[in-house]
């Protein structure tokens, strides 16, 4: 499990990220690369890396729950994700 203060710095670049997007697109249209280049680093959408909602693992990461894939196995044996089910055939 990752500790709480790395899922806070994710958190905390999303915001970053969302804050200063339409300010960089509107400098990346205009061609002014010298602006660009003071917004902050961590406003850039490249820096930004998926992770567990609920355990903060970086890798194994599925965008269609937002959850790694060792706890959506658990959370799928569990039944606690709906329509997911154990295939058997």
């Amino acid at each position: 499990m990752a500790k709480e203060s790395v899922k806070a710095r994710e958190l905390k670049r999303q915001k970053l990220v969302a804050k200063y997007a339409a300010k960089r697109a509107t400098l990346k249209a205009a061609g002014d690369y010298e602006a660009l280049d003071k917004l902050p680093k961590n406003a850039s959408p490249v820096r930004l890396h998926n992770r567990c909602k609920l355990t903060g693992r970086p890798r194994g990461y599925m965008r269609k729950f937002g959850i790694s894939r060792v706890t959506f196995r658990e959370m799928a044996s569990a039944g606690k994700i709906p329509g997911v089910t154990k295939a058997s055939w």
